[in-house]
């Protein structure tokens, strides 16, 4: 017999036990990650348990009258160990839409964590909301290569590349994160935008998970051509930051990089580039998803969906 129960901070253990056991959790959700911007939002998370014993997580929060799940992450939804199955995720669905209703919650915007995060086959979730009659709301499209099957940079990307290298750069992990999120921060006010995380953010987050996220950069006479921030999911590596200055883009320092990053994690299942979406999935940035394909990347969806209570 499942419970459900909202999230308290004592529970941060047996939360972060649930994500390291569970068939698609990450650092994204584990609680030292999550809690960063915890001032942010008003938390609406759940814990599933079954005699006592948490079996799944659900991260959530509260905005008006509707539940995201979780508007601080890129993705999340109900993050589950082996021991639930088909029919009791399907019991889990009832009761956190009985649990909301009692805080007069109206809809559930679902953020489904993508298969190719998964470690296991864990797509019972999005079974249990077409049962519950929710529908899909927004679909982005990211692009990731498969590093397990074959793939192959265009002809211009391999130009790009050896250009680069036979320029004598060199990438190396780095930790100067100051001078990276200074040019993450100029590259994007061309683009009217600022970095998701600020620079105290980054450094505490990467402080609190410093094998995982790593900052990889390439330099030429000490100036800081290009950089790429990478979170290291163990089967996955995503690059959450990418910039280039004007003189690393003449050098083609960034190709060059992600180059020797997809090298450097070769033995991974896939190499994640991000979504190319914007305006809600709406519109997509060619030039964007063009520069990731160029790599041999294809497209994976991220799924939104909204279920009414």
């Amino acid at each position: 017999m499942l419970a459900v129960r909202p999230y308290s901070p004592v529970d941060a253990a047996a939360w972060d036990a649930v994500v390291a056991q569970s068939r698609s959790g990450s650092l994204l959700h584990l609680r030292d990650y999550m809690d960063y911007h915890a001032d942010r939002f008003v938390d609406r998370s759940l814990l599933i348990e079954r005699n006592g014993e948490a079996v799944a997580v659900f991260p959530a929060n509260l905005k008006g009258n509707t539940v995201v799940s979780h508007g601080g992450l890129t993705y999340a939804g109900l993050l589950s160990t082996p021991a639930l199955r088909t029919e009791s995720t399907l019991d889990a669905f009832e009761k956190i839409g009985a649990f909301y209703r009692t805080l007069a919650v109206g809809r559930v915007i679902y953020k489904a964590v993508p298969h190719v995060f998964h470690r296991y086959p864990a797509d019972e979730d999005l079974y249990a909301l077409h049962r519950l009659g929710a529908r899909l709301q927004r679909r982005d499209i990211s692009s990731v290569i498969a590093l397990r099957e074959p793939f192959r940079f265009t002809e211009e990307r391999q130009r790009a590349v050896s250009k680069a290298r036979r320029l004598g750069l060199r990438a190396k992990a780095s930790n100067e994160l100051a001078d990276f999120h200074s040019l993450l921060t100029k590259v994007l006010h061309k683009h009217d935008a600022t970095p998701t995380h600020s620079l105290d953010e980054l450094q505490l987050l990467q402080s609190r998970f410093p094998e995982q996220i790593v900052l990889y950069e390439v330099r030429r006479e000490g100036e800081l051509l290009a950089g790429a921030v990478i979170y290291d999911f163990g089967r996955v590596v995503h690059t959450q930051y990418l910039a280039a200055s004007d003189e690393g883009r003449r050098l083609n320092a960034l190709n060059f990089l992600l180059a020797e990053l997809i090298d450097v994690y070769a033995d991974r299942h896939y190499f994640s580039f991000g979504i190319s979406t914007e305006q809600e999935g709406r519109s997509i940035n060619s030039g964007l998803v063009s520069q990731k394909e160029y790599f041999g990347a294809r497209g994976v969806v991220h799924d939104f969906y909204e279920w009414l209570l």
